[in-house]
């Protein structure tokens, strides 16, 4: 089987072998176990970082280069119409060739491929929805257009689009699906936390405007004022960073928020493993990765009630639906929950029941029977 991926991440190529983002690559990897040549369509990057990338695994991958491109903006957007020609035959010829179409969306190469692959009715395909699919989701035109399409199965034929959630309404191509990180093998008892001592928070992520990142210093900054004794671990960088660190030395948090940086998968794991709380107060998520890795390990998540969130939390029960807009309320309702440490014990066993029900060998077996479809 020929498979084709698409996609607008930036792809690396570094001493003969070609790497992207890391979570991303781990998940196409288990893909690619069941397919004889991968063909990908995508950008070409020159900024490397070891540390949030991974190489892929397959004997026979090639990727055609195709140009970064924007819908952002008057001036992306006729540069992008300069590119469009190209982009289009590059995506046709390679669909062309292809036993098996793999989208992945949103984003702009998704957008593209959503159109192009249209003109081959009979070949089998899959998209991954990675972001919001909530139909009520407030999001820019290009994300609805892409979901309006791929939804349409008179334009779209022998698609299964793989989104996060359960959603009403929905048309018959649409699957609800998950990701993982762990294979069953790499559970271990979970480490049980002490809340009665300095509280560890961590965040995980891009520093970047939709992920927030000022919120989760400000949420742990209204717990301190409130007297508790807490620390927040910052893991990932982004154009944010130099706000951050600013907020962080204006306020005089220099020994109680830390900034790591991007981290390799292991120190970020072993963070998780000894951490207490992560606080993600995301403005949009699809299945965000990081908060379903936490409840793996027994450490609570904290988190804003966007797409498939609150179902993930059991609105509640498995972790903390915060306010980024109240964050004093918010911070009040932890402070009433730190005084009752047996009810988050209990909290953090039923997030890493509920996590550890989707390993990458479950995974695996859900692929396997979407490229036997």
């Amino acid at each position: 089987m020929t498979f084709l991926i698409i996609s607008h991440t930036n792809h690396y190529q570094v001493n003969d072998h070609l790497y992207a983002y890391a979570p991303y690559v781990r998940e196409m990897n288990v893909w690619l176990k069941h397919v004889d040549q991968v063909n990908i369509v995508a950008p070409v990057s020159n900024n490397f970082d070891q540390n949030i990338s991974l190489a892929y695994k397959h004997p026979n991958i090639s990727i055609e280069e195709v140009p970064a491109f924007s819908l952002i903006g008057l001036k992306e957007k006729l540069s992008t119409l300069t590119k469009l020609p190209k982009i289009l035959s590059t995506l046709y010829k390679a669909m062309k060739q292809a036993d098996h179409i793999h989208l992945r969306c949103p984003g702009s190469m998704g957008l593209l491929g959503c159109f192009v692959q249209i003109l081959f009715p009979k070949t089998p395909k899959t998209a991954k929805y990675a972001g919001n699919w909530d139909p009520k989701a407030k999001q820019p035109w290009s994300y609805k257009l892409q979901k309006w399409i791929l939804s349409n199965t008179l334009l779209t034929k022998k698609m299964q689009v793989l989104v996060y959630g359960n959603w009403p309404n929905q048309t018959q191509n649409i699957k609800a699906f998950f990701t993982a990180t762990y294979q069953e093998s790499e559970k271990e008892p979970i480490k049980i936390r002490n809340y009665t001592q300095t509280l560890h928070f961590c965040f995980v992520g891009s520093l970047a405007p939709g992920k927030q990142p000022l919120k989760a210093i400000q949420f742990v900054q209204e717990l301190q004022q409130k007297g508790k004794d807490a620390i927040l671990h910052i893991y990932g960088d982004g154009t944010e960073r130099e706000a951050v660190s600013n907020y962080i030395q204006l306020h005089q948090l220099t020994d109680t928020v830390l900034i790591y940086g991007n981290q390799p998968k292991q120190k970020v794991k072993k963070a998780i493993q000894q951490a207490h709380f992560l606080i993600l107060p995301s403005k949009s998520e699809g299945w965000p990765k990081v908060v379903a890795e936490a409840m793996f390990w027994g450490c609570i998540p904290i988190v804003t009630p966007i797409s498939c969130v609150p179902w993930m939390l059991d609105n509640g029960k498995r972790g903390i639906l915060m306010q980024d807009t109240k964050l004093n309320e918010s911070a009040s309702s932890i402070q009433s929950l730190i005084n009752q440490p047996s009810q988050l014990e209990h909290m953090a066993e039923k997030a890493a029941q509920w996590s550890r029900q989707y390993t990458l060998d479950k995974f695996e077996k859900e692929v396997k029977k979407l490229l036997a479809t």
